[in-house]
């Protein structure tokens, strides 16, 4: 059947400015790291993103590597661009990234010019597209010049591969070198993708926000459920077939689903229905408390999920008295 997006899809999300640029997110983006590969259902995968659209999410997030194989991702939502989107394209922010693993030998990771401009010709190959909207870094490199890494991003800019440039998981420092070597070549830094959540506020503690705000570069988290321990999944146990079950000894699930975090969770979670709202849809507005916060970076396999996502922002202010309440019950031993 032919998709046509619902005329109603700016009516339920809110836009943000990203920092001091003129582009807008939406509050709520959908990132297609997990569930949009070829080991995945491509037809929910495509409901996913159809119901994404619908609700106004305008702001597809992907990388070279996601998806299994890695690029499968890209292809697969390549498409659905072709097949249900090309005719939205101007509405659309498309992102993608290089800088992990890709590819054998001395060129297929990290941040040297070679790689990143290799990189964004094969996402634009697998994808379709002439360009993407917002093209990152997706991690500092420790053996490359930072000029020269961000000499590749303007590079990218200039060739028309890309509107805009970002970077991801950078330190305030590496953030503050970056966008003076991006802002001298003429191709301003825009946005910044840190990992975000009520268990990892590395980018407060570090005083990545306030840098952010200094520079004028806006950011949009990723993984604000902590990979959905931030949800009511895991209250009564590990379901079988979740992703913690399937990923059990890798990523440091045994420490992320422990006995004394997801006690915390139950606390939250009835915080949470006090309020009026799920514990993931809690853990989402609390994300984008901060003025510093664009957009919250989602992962959905089921359209419900996005639906939750969007009616988090509903209610996103917190008083005084709930937000020490959070800090009180993340601070337990």
């Amino acid at each position: 059947m032919l998709y046509q997006a619902l005329d109603t899809r700016y009516d339920k999300i809110s836009y943000r400015q990203c920092g001091h640029n003129g582009l807008k997110l939406p509050a709520i983006s959908l990132g297609l790291w997990y569930n949009f590969g070829d080991t995945d259902s491509h037809e929910k995968g495509r409901k996913t993103i159809h119901k994404a659209f619908d609700l106004g999410i305008t702001h597809f997030d992907l990388a070279n590597n996601y998806g299994s194989p890695p690029g499968s991702a890209e292809t697969n939502f390549g498409r659905i661009l072709i097949r249900d989107l090309k005719p939205y394209r101007d509405e659309l922010i498309i992102s993608s990234k290089a800088g992990y693993y890709m590819w054998p030998g001395p060129y297929g990771e990290w941040g040297s010019r070679k790689y990143l401009v290799a990189s964004i010709d094969q996402s634009l190959k697998r994808m379709g597209l002439d360009y993407v909207d917002i093209f990152y870094s997706h991690r500092p490199d420790p053996n490359t010049p930072l000029e020269e890494t961000m000499s590749a991003l303007d590079f990218i800019v200039r060739s028309g591969r890309a509107l805009y440039v970002g970077i991801s998981s950078y330190s305030p420092e590496q953030t503050k070198q970056a966008a003076a070597i991006l802002r001298d070549l003429g191709s301003p830094c825009l946005i910044h993708q840190p990992r975000y959540n009520m268990f990892d506020r590395w980018i407060e503690e570090d005083g990545l926000l306030q840098t952010l705000s200094e520079e004028g570069i806006g950011s949009i988290v990723f993984s604000p459920l902590c990979q959905g321990i931030l949800t009511d999944k895991y209250l009564n146990g590990i379901p079988v077939g979740s992703r913690a079950d399937k990923e059990k000894g890798k990523m440091n699930w045994q420490d992320r689903v422990s006995k004394s975090r997801i006690a915390k969770v139950r606390k939250l979670n009835e915080m949470a229905k006090e309020r009026g709202q799920s514990m993931a849809q809690m853990a989402i507005a609390w994300t984008l408390r901060k003025k510093e916060v664009t957009s919250a970076l989602i992962g959905a396999s089921q359209t419900v999920h996005v639906e939750s996502a969007v009616q988090a922002l509903d209610t996103l202010t917190f008083n005084f008295e709930e937000l020490n309440t959070i800090d009180s019950i993340l601070a337990e031993k």
